[in-house]
């Protein structure tokens, strides 16, 4: 304990510019405080702060230390949250971090419901297609498609997302209508730039249970698939969208779907669909804001009969 107690105070000290400041964070008095980190040093055979009247400084071990142990203090804190607070109304800020389309057109539509179920929450919603770090970041829940998944994440797959490859009648009209994947490779596509790792997301199909990816004609690349719906809109080639997006447009007849039926069942493909997850670290797993927003998301899929299935 009492090395635990001098990690704290450490931490604190860093953290505030001060061992003053970190005696008023920690309820106790400099002069404890002071004793506590002199204690650690000693335990570990090394200063770890240059202490002034004016400021506090890091030696270089102090620096190497406080980056190896600066998430225990806040560790702790979350251990001790989760378990005082297991069976207690959700609370508190809830940072969800999502890609910007899944966020705009599925997540954010069902935000205000959980607010006025759970009123003590704060949310903040990060629309991003980048992968981020829970740790570094301060994210409570991602939710990410099969390929983001990362190693000392636990995940929860909430379903799936059927997408579709589709075009404009005015394109079709003009450049005539591929009959199978394949044929892609003559008709310009428009393409998605993955923002994680700068590579073009391919376009999966299933065909009697083995997954091909046909060659595609890149006519026009982006990285925001809001950006390719609104060029395919305009005639501008054939995409792939998913179809909580294209659904509303294919209503409207502003976008027709391609490979949706064929006679030919030698070469009829679907399009695979993308996985979806909810990701936290383990430190979250049991605090009550976590376990309501995940619950939330899995009802609300299925209540509203969305086009993510379980």
């Amino acid at each position: 304990m009492d090395r635990l107690r001098g990690i704290e105070n450490f931490v604190r000290a860093v953290e505030e510019g001060s061992i003053a400041g970190a005696a008023r964070k920690l309820g106790i008095t400099p002069a404890a405080a002071s004793q506590n980190i002199a204690r650690l040093e000693h335990a570990l055979g090394s200063r770890l702060l240059l202490r002034s009247t004016r400021q506090l400084a890091l030696t270089e071990s102090g620096k190497l230390y406080y980056e190896r142990v600066r998430h225990v203090v806040q560790d702790l804190a979350h251990a001790e949250a989760a378990v005082s607070s297991l069976n207690a109304t959700p609370q508190g800020r809830l940072r969800i971090s999502c890609s910007t389309a899944f966020g705009r057109h599925v997540i954010a539509p069902m935000i205000p419901d959980f607010c006025k179920r759970y009123p003590d929450v704060s949310i903040e919603l990060i629309m991003t297609d980048r992968s981020v770090d829970h740790i570094a970041e301060d994210v409570d829940v991602s939710i990410r498609l099969q390929y983001q998944l990362e190693p000392g994440l636990i995940t929860r797959r909430i379903g799936f997302c059927p997408l579709m490859i589709c075009a404009s009648p005015d394109f079709l009209a003009e450049k005539g209508t591929p009959q199978t994947p394949e044929d892609l490779e003559h008709f310009d596509c428009l393409v998605l730039r993955m923002p994680t790792d700068g590579r073009l997301l391919p376009w999966g199909f299933l065909r009697d249970g083995v997954r091909f990816e046909p060659r595609l004609k890149a006519a026009i690349i982006s990285n925001d698939i809001d950006t390719l719906v609104k060029l395919t809109v305009g005639g501008a080639g054939i995409t792939r969208i998913s179809t909580y997006i294209a659904d509303p447009l294919l209503r409207e007849g502003k976008l027709v779907p391609l490979f949706r039926d064929s006679d030919n069942l030698s070469t009829h493909a679907d399009v695979e669909p993308l996985d979806y997850h909810i990701c936290y670290p383990d430190r979250n797993a049991t605090t009550p804001k976590l376990r309501a927003f995940i619950d939330h998301v899995v009802t609300t899929f299925k209540a509203r009969d969305m086009p993510i299935a379980a």
